[in-house]
């Protein structure tokens, strides 16, 4: 076996011309999108009102195996990919582990985060449409931060709609939007009719990714020559993300490295599922055998916790339903969680999965993902996302246990983002009034019991 770096880079020719769509292997599909108001299977046209219409077709598309990648979407991921995979030898001597790991780093642009992969495609497919510009919702921000990158290198109007407690806690990250030009509200706010009501509602409410979502669709039907765009959840945003597992499988076959495991944070699904895609389209076609594990916080816990039902996408319940795990869509995590990963249910596509049991899950305190970023800092010299930070928790205690049992497993993990827009919540855990939230049976039993019955 060749000696193994502590940065494995691709070459420039080496990184991926096609997404993949695992739903193209899979033999149980995720259940189709429902209208709501008639509760039928949407079609594209149904869909082409609020997307692109390329991306609505790229949404319902469950045969075709591979997209290729537009020429102008691959011209803009070279300024950052391909991106690299990291030997963490420094955190295998601290921890003392024989265990082997690696985490895929997709920190290396300016918006610091994973999601410029599906940002930069989705304003590419709005531009090609000869749309004026697009809205969406942003929570922890790393959306709203690559999209109005994106929305400013295509020169696209960008209206984003940023949940109210990130909104207050996060300035530096609604600076950088409305530095790359875009416009932030937060939410819920009293310019939309589903703002409106939501306040009216919930008094005082510190905002969920639902409730942006809904403002934001409403804020695209509304005005000519805009689309609604959206970061996380939605298929045709896990297509976009797998060039993040598609790189990392060609990384680890250029090195003979078998991947035992694969962690990555889950929120709305889409990271996750684009790093485990390729290994779980193996394992579907009977190829190969791995772990993949999902990592969500035990305050937004929708895999490991929610119903596995059609629900609404958004709280304003005007999206289409989606037959994924979830809480409910008028689950509103706690303000004082600060981890990220606050959205109420899981992508249909990493909730099949988990279902076929292809994918297991887990939930983790705040607390202890801050310590474990504190750690990984300290030993790695990277500050991660919070997000990101949940995966490399599980990471360590999977290290640990290597540690006890004497196995070299080989680990990988997502390090989705850097973590340097985030210090008001390192401030909080270092100055040790970071609490844990953690939802009681009745809260999520009463949410629960308001899933639509068909």
């Amino acid at each position: 076996m060749r000696e193994i770096p502590y940065k494995i880079y691709l070459e420039e020719n080496e990184m991926p011309t096609q997404w993949y769509n695992v739903r193209a292997d899979m033999k149980k599909k995720p259940a189709p999108l429902l209208m709501p108001g008639t509760l039928k299977p949407a079609t594209v046209d149904d869909l082409s009102s609020v997307f692109c219409r390329e991306l609505a077709q790229q949404e319902l598309d469950d045969t075709t195996r591979y997209f290729d990648i537009p020429t102008e979407i691959r011209d803009f991921y070279r300024m950052y990919r391909p991106a690299p995979l990291v030997r963490a030898y420094c955190l295998e001597k601290k921890l003392g582990t024989p265990a082997h790991i690696y985490y895929k780093f997709e920190g290396n642009n300016t918006s610091g985060s994973h999601k410029l992969n599906s940002a930069i495609a989705q304003a590419y497919y709005a531009k090609q449409q000869g749309l004026k510009g697009v809205t969406t919702e942003t929570g922890a921000g790393q959306w709203g931060t690559a999209l109005s990158m994106a929305c400013s290198y295509f020169d696209l109007d960008c209206q984003v709609y940023m949940v109210k407690c990130s909104y207050e806690m996060k300035p530096h990250r609604r600076e950088v939007m409305r530095t790359y030009g875009a416009k932030v509200t937060p939410s819920p706010s009293m310019t939309t009719n589903v703002g409106r009501k939501i306040n009216e509602e919930f008094p005082g409410t510190s905002g969920s990714l639902g409730c942006a979502i809904s403002e934001a669709v409403e804020a695209a039907t509304n005005q000519e020559g805009y689309r609604y765009v959206l970061g996380s959840v939605l298929s045709q945003v896990l297509l976009h993300q797998t060039i993040i597992g598609l790189e990392t499988k060609t990384a680890l076959d250029k090195y003979g490295i078998k991947a035992d495991m694969v962690i990555g944070c889950a929120g709305g699904g889409s990271n996750l599922g684009g790093l485990i895609s390729p290994f779980a389209g193996e394992m579907l076609r009977g190829e190969a055998d791995y772990e993949l594990i999902a990592v969500e916080p035990k305050s937004c816990p929708s895999l490991t916790r929610g119903t596995y039902a059609y629900d609404y996408c958004d709280t304003g319940k005007v999206c289409p339903l989606a037959k994924m795990y979830t809480l409910g869509s008028g689950f509103i995590p706690s303000a004082d969680h600060a981890g990220g990963l606050r959205y109420h249910g899981m992508s249909s596509i990493v909730s099949e999965l988990y279902d076929q049991g292809i994918l297991k899950a887990t939930s983790v305190k705040q607390t202890e993902v801050f310590k474990a970023a504190q750690e990984f800092a300290r030993i790695e010299g990277i500050l991660p996302a919070p997000e990101s930070s949940h995966a490399i928790k599980v990471a360590i205690d999977e290290a640990l246990r290597c540690k006890e049992t004497g196995e070299a497993k080989n680990i990988v993990f997502g390090l989705t983002g850097t973590g340097y827009f985030d210090m008001v919540s390192y401030q909080k855990f270092n100055d040790g009034v970071m609490a844990d939230y953690i939802p009681t049976d009745e809260e999520i039993a009463k949410v629960a019991a308001t899933l639509p019955q068909f």
